[in-house]
């Protein structure tokens, strides 16, 4: 792997190699008659395809030159375990291959601990995956994992889940040439949800229509959190009267919001 092993900033990408599929198709000729030169050009003229697979955790935490290595490897795994009697394109049945490799290099980093059983259930799916991909030449249904590892489907959904990497809230998830779709503006906000605003306003309201002292008195208590004492001394009166004027505050606003 050193042998590939590249600086992606380093890198003009516009010079990488392009194959055309004639030669796509003669220097997998070579390879199969084992000619390591004409797999080290197929490799070298793959590597475009590894920078777009990796290009999507560009906002991740992650090292591109670490996982542009990683995509490496699976780029050559793919290259080895490729049949070329099946009606596939090298890229669909690659990009999978680089992707479960570099999942799998996410998982094995990540910060989050998950049981040594749920991570064997998860590799265990994913290996599974592969295999029934390079068979049938499609993605398997989860069911069609469980019954090939004989785990039920809610097992696997579960150990996929454990092992998935956390994921930033300003992840760019959709762009059309103008502002981003972040993963922030696809989660509800339970908090400032129009109830919560009507009541604040309502709230509001309700003050307004309280004697300014007594206005003073339940903005200092609520909304600054003083105590009684602190608020006594503020506004020169005994703690028993702020408590009674913040009770009749309470009961006219209580009184006005039913």
């Amino acid at each position: 792997m050193s042998g590939y092993k590249v600086e992606i900033c380093g890198v003009n990408t516009s010079k990488l190699p392009l194959l055309s599929n004639e030669e796509k198709e003669e220097l997998f000729r070579r390879i199969l008659d084992g000619d390591m030169e004409a797999r080290e050009q197929y490799i070298k003229g793959n590597l475009r395809l590894v920078l777009s697979v990796i290009q999507r955790y560009a906002g991740s935490s992650e090292a591109l030159d670490d996982l542009f290595q990683i995509g490496c490897i699976g780029l050559i795994k793919a290259i080895d375990n490729f049949d070329i009697t099946q009606n596939v394109r090298f890229s669909t049945y690659a990009v999978p291959m680089i992707l479960g490799e570099v999942r799998r290099y996410l998982r094995d980093n990540n910060s989050i601990r998950v049981s040594r059983s749920l991570r064997d259930i998860a590799y265990k799916a994913i290996y599974a995956k592969e295999g029934l991909m390079r068979k049938n030449s499609k993605e398997p249904t989860i069911m069609e994992i469980a019954d090939e590892i004989g785990v039920s489907k809610e097992e696997i959904t579960y150990a996929l889940d454990a092992i998935q990497s956390p994921v930033s809230l300003y992840e760019p998830v959709y762009t059309d040439g103008g502002d981003p779709l972040y993963v922030m503006d696809q989660i509800s906000d339970k908090k400032n949800i129009e109830e919560n605003w009507v009541t604040d306003l309502s709230l509001n309201e309700a003050m307004k229509r309280l004697p300014e002292r007594e206005r003073h008195i339940i903005d200092m208590r609520f909304f600054e959190g003083k105590t009684q004492t602190e608020v006594a001394e503020e506004i020169h009166i005994s703690q028993a009267q702020v408590s009674r004027l913040e009770k009749n505050a309470l009961k006219a606003m209580r009184t006005y919001l039913s």
